[in-house]
């Protein structure tokens, strides 16, 4: 079947996701058929740069033959069992690999990012209950942030389109200033734009500690925002207030964890909030560490929640209610798992991190004529992400963007005003090239 096939039938019967279905009718989605390391290639062999990983997914290409072969052996093993009563090699040898990697010592896993966060806030939610301080039962989260849609991550997400229609349905929350520097007062630095944040929270929590359980933040960039980017020295301040007011940090590493920023974990480049200064560990940081998306290096969908020995201890008991309940049927998947153990093996066998820095420096260089056109404010870039405003966007500019830039092999996904880049660890000049010069082109032509 040919393109045209492929996509009259999955409009008849997929209803696809953050969609409205009805503009598929003028740009319908891509028939893919397979891929191949950062492209995609559709039913009638057209290829596509995966300019966002997938969903800020995929790190190491597609079809990558170490991740393909991994779960090939486990195919032969065993594709998955009932955590609950059994265990497995995969899902301990990566819950050991993680707690050496982050310093959080317990894993409860999901299976996918939304799922991720409401483990985390019923875990905190449940930790004070069993701490005998049930008072502690409010959330806090930052604006413009987006956590997932499921209704307790919705919760604590702050983007209206998202969040308007089911409000009838969600748990009231607060939301912070965002520490975004693009909202800082003119001549006012990224840190002390962060500090000035951090002072807000602080007056909050001076008033409301006694019935907050937790805050949650996506530290260094807040993806849904336009790829809102702050200064690390946010994380650090978060830190210490959270020990001074009892309320636990959750780290949602969702979309940045696993080399995105620049660092396996963003939380580590924030600042050593301990008095000797040493390398920041995730557990420096965070209570609670939310992973998903590039976990299996995009794989197979598996999420993972690190949190403390201290947590865990508080549902150490002989009373079943007092234990934590939450369960899915795939919890742990042996398969997913060894995607996850895969993934990890690249990056310490391949050095990726270092191979990374490098490469971000080359590619930051090759968008320096975007970076100073005309249209864009606010070039900004972490670690393998890149994103600019374009100003005086046209209606509808993010689709015709990404229409545009598919006529020429590009497969991008605008928000709003924001174009980003989030490509595949496996990029070379040619992918590079390829980014640059298409979105230089569309600048000057929409």
């Amino acid at each position: 079947m040919n393109n045209l096939d492929w996509q009259r039938r999955t409009r008849a019967s997929v209803w696809h996701p953050c969609t409205q279905m009805k503009h598929l009718e003028g740009l319908p989605p891509l028939p893919i058929a397979r891929g191949e390391g950062p492209w995609l290639l559709d039913q009638d062999g057209n290829r596509y740069l995966d300019a966002i990983s997938s969903w800020w997914v995929n790190l190491f290409g597609h079809a990558n033959p170490r991740i393909n072969q991994a779960i090939i052996d486990q195919l032969g093993r065993i594709e998955h069992v009932i955590l609950a009563g059994c265990t497995h090699a995969p899902v301990v040898e990566l819950s050991e690999r993680l707690a050496d990697l982050t310093g959080l010592s317990h894993a409860f896993y999901g299976s996918d990012g939304a799922s991720a966060v409401e483990i985390a806030l019923k875990m905190s939610f449940h930790y004070w209950r069993n701490r005998d301080k049930p008072y502690k039962t409010q959330f806090v989260s930052l604006r413009n942030g987006y956590h997932g849609e499921t209704l307790g991550a919705l919760s604590v997400t702050d983007v209206a389109l998202f969040k308007d229609t089911y409000a009838p349905l969600l748990r009231q929350t607060h939301q912070w200033p965002s520490p975004d520097w693009r909202l800082a007062e003119p001549g006012e630095s990224a840190e002390d734009y962060a500090r000035r944040c951090a002072d807000q929270a602080e007056a909050y929590l001076a008033e409301c500690a006694d019935s907050t359980a937790a805050l949650i933040v996506e530290p260094l960039v807040q993806g849904a925002a336009g790829m809102a980017m702050h200064h690390p020295v946010y994380l650090t301040r978060l830190r210490q207030l959270c020990d001074a007011y009892e309320v636990h940090l959750i780290a949602d590493e969702i979309a940045v964890g696993f080399g995105r920023t620049g660092t396996l974990f963003a939380c580590e480049q924030a600042p050593s909030p301990a008095a000797a200064a040493g390398p920041t560990r995730v557990s420096d940081i965070a209570d609670f560490l939310c992973l998903s998306k590039g976990i299996t290096g995009g794989y197979l969908p598996l999420s993972c929640v690190l949190t403390t020995d201290a947590v865990h201890q508080a549902f150490y008991d002989d009373r079943v209610a007092r234990g934590f309940l939450h369960s899915h049927s795939y919890t742990g998947n042996p398969l997913a798992c060894r995607a996850a153990l895969a993934v990890l093996d690249i990056f310490a066998e391949d050095k990726v991190l270092a191979a990374n820095r490098e490469k971000a420096g080359r590619f930051t260089a090759r968008l320096a004529p975007v970076a100073d056109h005309r249209r864009v404010r606010h070039f900004r870039q972490a670690g393998m992400i890149w994103a600019f405003d374009v100003e005086h966007a046209p209606p509808h500019f993010a689709r015709e963007f990404h229409r545009r830039a598919l006529a020429q092999g590009l497969f991008l996904r605008p928000m709003g005003n924001t174009v980003y880049f989030m490509p595949p660890y496996v990029v070379g000049e040619e992918e590079m090239r390829l980014m640059a010069d298409v979105t230089l082109q569309l600048l000057d032509s929409l």
